[in-house]
C-alpha cells in the first residue's frame, strides 16, 4: 500500500510538474493573445476625407473596437462557430464528447470541438493541425484566456485577426474590401458571407468562388433562423440576396506618386508606417491630381503626335505640382506619364534645369534693387571667355536676333536671353548669388549662364520658389502631409514654414510682368479665359528642358516635360508650345469646378499707375518710373490710383 502511495504521489507530482512545464511553454503564446498588439493598415487620406490609399506589410488590418461591431454580427458568428460561447470557460465539453465519439467511429480525426477562443488561438499563435499535443496546448490556452479576458475582449480579438481571404485580415476590412461599405451598413446576407469566410478563406472568397460563397453563406442564415434570431422575412430576403461583390487592389492606390513620397517624407519619423494603423490626412485633393495627370497627358500626347509615327517616346516624360499659393498646400503632384511603367518621381526626384523660367527671379531683384519695368537695359550680343580655360560662350536670344535697349518688361516678355545675361550683368554677380543662396537656391553656378536657369531643381522644390510671386513676396514650402493620427489617437499637425523673400508692392510689379507673358509673350498658349493668369515659359539649351510655370490668385502650376535619359526633344519644343497647353487645360477645368476661385490679382498698397502710350504701367517708390518716361507721362496726363 506503500508503495502504491508513492507510486501515485510520483506521478501526480510528475503531471503537476508537467503541466507547469507545459504552461511555461505556452504562456508567451497566452500573452500574445492578452496582450493583442497586431499590425494594423495605415490609411491616407485625402483633403476631403476619401482614402488615397492602404499602407501595410504582410497584413492588411483595419481594427475594430468591440462597442463598433453590430450585434447582428456577432449573433451570426456566435450561431454559426460556438452557440454556448456565453456559458463555457472556454471549452465546450459537451461538444467535445460528441466530436469524441464520431472520431471513435470513424477511427480518425474528423470532427473537431473548437470554441470561438479555440479558434482564437489556433489562429493567432497555434498551427490547424490536428494532434494531441496541440489539442492539450489549446485546451490549457484557451482556459488561460478565458481567466484573463471578457467575452467580449475574446470576440474583439477574434473578429480582428482571422484571415477572411483575398488578403483581408479582420471582419472590417473584408467588410470595406468585399463589399465597400462600413460594418453597420452590411445586410445579412453580406454578414453571413464575412462569418463563413474564416472555415475556409480561399475556397469561399467570393471573388473567385461565388458559388460557394453563397451556399456557406446560405447556411448561417439557415442556423440563424432555425434558432429563431432572425424573422421568417428576414430569412426569405436573406436567402434570395445576391449581393455585388467587388474586387479591388488591396492598396487601393489612387495617387502612387504621391502615396511614394507621403512615406519618403514620413519614414524617418515613424518607423512602423506600413503597420502601425495611422490615419494620414493629406494636402492632396484627389480630384485635382486626376484632373493633373489628365492635363499632364494632354501636353504628353501634343508633343508625341508631333514626333511622327516612327520616332520613339519611351524616353518622353513629364512632371506636374498644383499648390495653393497662400497654405503652400499641394493640391497634386503627378511625377510621371504612367507610373506602372516607371515609378521614378520626376516631381520629387529629377533635377532639371529650369532654363528661361528662372529668369523672374533675376528681374524681381532689379525691381527690389530700383529698377522700373520701365527701365531699359541693353539686348546685345557679346562674347565671353573663360580666364581659366579660354573657352569662349557667345550666348544668343531663341530668335537669332537682338533688340538693342529694351525695357525690363519687354525683355520678360519676350524672354530675351541676352538682355538677361546683361542685366545679371549690372546687378553684380557677386550681390544676385549671395541674394539667391539667401533665399534658399542650392546648387547654382555663381557664373552668367545662371541668368540661364543653368542648375538642376526639382518641380516640387521649384514650386516653393514660384510661390514668392503669387504669394505677394513670401516663398511658401510645399505642404502635403497635414495630420497624422496614431492608433491611440494622439494626433500630430504639420504646418508649412514660409520666407518673406520681398515686399508686397514689389512683388506686384512682377505679378503684372508675367501677366503680360501670357497675354502677348512666350506663355499666350496659357490663357484661360475669364481668369488672370501669370506665369513664364522655359526652354533649356536644344530643348533638353521644357517648363511653363504659371498661377492664378489662388493656386500655381508648374509643368514641365523632358527626355529621361537628358537628351534633346524634337527641334521647336518649347515651354509655350509643350507645356503650356498642360497648364490651360488645367486651369480650364479646375475653374470649372470651382467658379468661387479668384479671377483677378489685388493690388497692394503703394503701387501706383499712370498711362504711357495708352498702356497701364505701374510703379512704386522702390522702383520709380525711370526720368525717360516723364515726358510722356505729362503728355498723357496719367492717372494714378
Amino acid at each position: 500500500m506503500k508503495y502504491i502511495i508513492t507510486i501515485l504521489t510520483m506521478l501526480g507530482f510528475a503531471a503537476v510538474m508537467a503541466i507547469i512545464f507545459l504552461y511555461a511553454q505556452i504562456r508567451f503564446d497566452a500573452d500574445k493573445i492578452i496582450d493583442y498588439n497586431p499590425k494594423l493598415t495605415t490609411q491616407i487620406y485625402d483633403r476631403n476625407g476619401d482614402l488615397v490609399a492602404n499602407l501595410f506589410d504582410d497584413e492588411n488590418r483595419l481594427y475594430v473596437a468591440y462597442h463598433d461591431i453590430p450585434a447582428r454580427v456577432i449573433e451570426a458568428l456566435v450561431a454559426t462557430e460556438d452557440t454556448s460561447f456565453f456559458e463555457h470557460n472556454g471549452i465546450n465539453i459537451e461538444a467535445i464528447f460528441r466530436a469524441l465519439i464520431k472520431d471513435i467511429h470513424a477511427m480518425k480525426l474528423v470532427e473537431g470541438a473548437s470554441t470561438i477562443t479555440q479558434q482564437l488561438i489556433k489562429n493567432t499563435v497555434l498551427t490547424r493541425q490536428k494532434t494531441l499535443t496541440r489539442k492539450i496546448n489549446e485546451a490549457i490556452l484557451a482556459y488561460t484566456v478565458e481567466a484573463a479576458l471578457t467575452k467580449e475582449q475574446i470576440l474583439e480579438r477574434y473578429f480582428n485577426h482571422v484571415y477572411f481571404g483575398h488578403g483581408y485580415y479582420g471582419i472590417k476590412t473584408a467588410a470595406h474590401g468585399y463589399f465597400n461599405k462600413n460594418l453597420d451598413a452590411l445586410s445579412i446576407k453580406e454578414i453571413a458571407i464575412l462569418v463563413g469566410l474564416p472555415k475556409a478563406p480561399s475556397s469561399y472568397d467570393p471573388t473567385k468562388h461565388m458559388d460557394l460563397s453563397l451556399s456557406r453563406a446560405n447556411q448561417v442564415v439557415n442556423r440563424l433562423y432555425s434558432l429563431g434570431w432572425i424573422s421568417e422575412a428576414e430569412y426569405t430576403k436573406a436567402t434570395l440576396e445576391h449581393p455585388m461583390v467587388y474586387d479591388e487592389t488591396l492598396t487601393r492606390n489612387r495617387a502612387p506618386y504621391v502615396v511614394d513620397e507621403v512615406i519618403k517624407s514620413l519614414a524617418s519619423e515613424y518607423d512602423d508606417i506600413k503597420k502601425g494603423g495611422y490615419k494620414i490626412y493629406l494636402t492632396i485633393d484627389l480630384k485635382m491630381q486626376q484632373l493633373a495627370h489628365e492635363s499632364l497627358n494632354v501636353g504628353y500626347k501634343g508633343m508625341v503626335s508631333r514626333l511622327g509615327k516612327d520616332a520613339n517616346a519611351t524616353e518622353l516624360n513629364g512632371a506636374m505640382v498644383v499648390m495653393e499659393n497662400n497654405t503652400g498646400n499641394v493640391l497634386a503632384l503627378v511625377g510621371g506619364i504612367d507610373y506602372s511603367k516607371s515609378s521614378f518621381n520626376r516631381a520629387t526626384q529629377s533635377k532639371r534645369q529650369p532654363g528661361s523660367s528662372f529668369k523672374p527671379f533675376l528681374y524681381q531683384k532689379a525691381l527690389d534693387w530700383g529698377y522700373s519695368p520701365l527701365s531699359e537695359i541693353p539686348d546685345i550680343s557679346r562674347t565671353y571667355v573663360n580666364s581659366e580655360t579660354d573657352e569662349e560662350w557667345k550666348p544668343k536670344n531663341y530668335e537669332n536676333d537682338f533688340e538693342g535697349l529694351i525695357t525690363l518688361k519687354e525683355a520678360l516678355v519676350h524672354s530675351r536671353n541676352l538682355a538677361t545675361i546683361n542685366l545679371l550683368s549690372l546687378l553684380g554677380m557677386d550681390s544676385v548669388y549671395k541674394e539667391l543662396k539667401k533665399d534658399g537656391f542650392k546648387n547654382i553656378a555663381m557664373d552668367l549662364t545662371l541668368a540661364l536657369g543653368s542648375f538642376g531643381i526639382s518641380p516640387l522644390e521649384y514650386s516653393s520658389f514660384y510661390s514668392m510671386f503669387p504669394n505677394y513676396g513670401v516663398k511658401t514650402e510645399p505642404l502635403m502631409v497635414k495630420k497624422v493620427i496614431n492608433r491611440q489617437g494622439v494626433e500630430k499637425i504639420y504646418e508649412t514654414k514660409s520666407q518673406t523673400i520681398t515686399s508686397p508692392k514689389q512683388s506686384y510689379l512682377m505679378i503684372d510682368m508675367m501677366k503680360e507673358v501670357v497675354k502677348r509673350g512666350t506663355g499666350r498658349n496659357a490663357q484661360v479665359p475669364g481668369i488672370e493668369i501669370a506665369g513664364k515659359t522655359g526652354t533649356t539649351n536644344s530643348s533638353v528642358d521644357v517648363w511653363f510655370c504659371g498661377f492664378s490668385p489662388d493656386i500655381e502650376v508648374l509643368t514641365w516635360y523632358g527626355n529621361d535619359n537628358n537628351t534633346p526633344l524634337k527641334k521647336g519644343e518649347t515651354g509655350g508650345r509643350s507645356a503650356a497647353p498642360a497648364f490651360k487645360h488645367f486651369m480650364t477645368k479646375y475653374v470649372e469646378l470651382h467658379p468661387e476661385t479668384t479671377r483677378e490679382f489685388k493690388m497692394p498698397e503703394g503701387v501706383n499707375a499712370r498711362k504711357v502710350d495708352g498702356t497701364t504701367e505701374f510703379f512704386t517708390d522702390v522702383s520709380p518710373f525711370p526720368k525717360s518716361s516723364t515726358k510722356e507721362l505729362k503728355e498723357e496726363g496719367g492717372l494714378m490710383f
